[in-house]
């Protein structure tokens, strides 16, 4: 491991990329402290402090976990890079309905780079409007999380120009240090920077921890407690690397070919396939998604209350609006966890068909020679890739719904905060181990294209691993 850390620094390239992703990571955290201007930072920390445990205070935390933001600071970063997601969300879906973005999409490099530019018009749209939403929820309510002079007049014009500026500006600059994370760093660029988001909470979480913990019994948190959490740390940790890492392999024959008296191919190798192809984006998606029927729950819940004698129609309406807020709003109901682990399984075999194409592996196979034994090449061998993927993303996206539900339970029924059960034994731990695992992945691929030892002790001229066959060593 020491080794594979030295031999990052001997190349240039790789040490370059490795710089410049650190710093755009920076640059991340710094704007992460700079506030808006007119908010009463002390007043929306009270907010904050006291909303914990509840639907909203869960929400904030929620958002924060999925987007690299902190609407609870209501820093110009405040709404992180949700607004990109979701303009993702909405292009990927009206791509496999619109025949203009297929065929877009169908140009190669070209039409993925207009589709790409209207996401990123759509998110600058979304900045706005969910900028709204915010900059009204802290004006709004007995106790505004805004200065006096700015809750009217000239002073709130000044308040809502700077403040949607601010949130979409923070947004796309968001967005555009992603991308110049995957042009010029290492690594996906907005999975980087909601991992980097994670990882800067994680202390508050711990700090929760042991400030509540007394060996005795006697405090909020006993040892049985911590040892849970920890039980969770680990398994959480080991399913996710095992789930991330899994892979199905296929068997593939290279087909032979007779020259003269020579025999070409005939080699054996193996196609594998992802158990979780889509990675941690379809909880993202599902996520980004059941964060719009909490908010509007929430706003016309308050909206409800002004009402003083409602009729028996509206009585009854009321009673069911009321158990369905509750449901959504605590994030801990039965429905609210069907809908979300719906959604997971839905997005998971979505991210599959976007991102595998059976006819086309299909067809490279019968191009390239090769065929899958017991099948003949093309259709055939097209519809069992496409059930084996069905049978595997099954699996995959159970995985990911448990792993998504755990921290509602130990909340629910555990009494532990959200935010700690959220980073020490659920989404975001999983979100964080399968960004740093496709980064190691990245780095080591990178070692070893130039005949470097790994991470993973892979061969290589650099370290007392096994050499590469066939590379030369100077």
């Amino acid at each position: 491991m020491l080794q594979a850390f030295i031999n990052i620094w001997k190349i240039k390239e790789l040490r370059n990329k490795l710089f410049f992703t650190i710093a755009m990571l920076a640059i991340y955290r710094i704007g992460s402290f700079i506030p808006l201007p007119g908010v009463d930072q002390a007043a929306l920390e009270q907010w904050a402090e006291n909303s914990q445990g509840t639907g909203v205070g869960n929400l904030i935390t929620f958002v924060g976990i999925f987007t690299g933001g902190s609407l609870g600071q209501s820093t110009i970063f405040g709404l992180g890079i949700m607004p990109y997601i979701s303009a993702a969300i909405i292009f990927q879906l009206l791509t496999s309905v619109s025949e203009k973005l297929k065929a877009l999409q169908k140009e190669g490099p070209a039409g993925r780079q207009r589709i790409q530019e209207y996401t990123r018009y759509s998110t600058v749209g979304l900045s706005v409007i969910q900028a709204v939403f915010w900059l009204r929820f802290m004006q709004s309510g007995q106790e505004p999380m805004v200065y006096a002079e700015y809750l009217g007049g000239m002073g709130g014009i000044i308040f809502w120009v700077c403040g949607i500026l601010g949130l979409t500006a923070g947004t796309t600059f968001l967005m555009w240090l992603g991308e110049q994370i995957d042009k010029y760093g290492i690594g996906n660029g907005i999975s980087l920077i909601i991992t980097a988001g994670i990882i800067a909470s994680m202390p508050t979480a711990i700090g929760m921890i042991v400030q509540g913990f007394d060996m005795r019994g006697g405090g909020e948190y006993g040892i049985d407690t911590v040892l849970f959490l920890l039980l969770c740390f680990i398994g959480v940790t080991a399913g996710a690397i095992v789930i991330t890492q899994g892979q199905r392999r296929i068997p593939v024959q290279q087909a032979k070919a007779t020259r003269g008296r020579r025999v070409f191919g005939g080699q054996k190798s193996y196609l594998p396939l992802r158990v979780n192809h889509g990675g941690v984006m379809p909880i993202i998606f599902a996520s980004s998604l059941m964060i719009f029927p909490s908010l509007l729950f929430n706003w016309i819940g308050s909206y409800f209350q002004t009402i003083d004698e409602p009729g028996a129609f509206l009585s009854a309406f009321i009673y069911v609006f009321r158990i369905l807020q509750e449901q959504f709003a605590n994030m801990t109901g039965v429905l609210y966890a069907l809908i979300y682990i719906g959604l997971i399984y839905f997005f998971s075999y979505f991210w599959t068909t976007v991102q595998f194409q059976p006819n086309e592996v299909a067809e490279q196979l019968r191009n390239n020679g090769a065929f899958i034994p017991g099948l003949r090449p093309g259709p055939r061998t097209a519809e069992y890739l496409e059930t084996v993927m069905e049978r595997i993303t099954y699996v995959g996206a159970g995985f990911l719904a448990i792993i998504a539900v755990i921290p509602t339970i130990v909340s629910g029924y555990f009494n532990i905060p959200f935010l700690v059960t959220q980073f020490l034994g659920g989404t975001g731990l999983l979100i964080a181990v399968s960004v740093m695992l496709d980064f190691v992945q990245r780095v080591e691929a990178q070692l070893m294209m130039r005949n470097y030892q790994g991470f993973l002790g892979g061969g290589g001229s650099g370290g007392g691993g096994p050499k590469i066959r066939g590379a030369r060593h100077t």
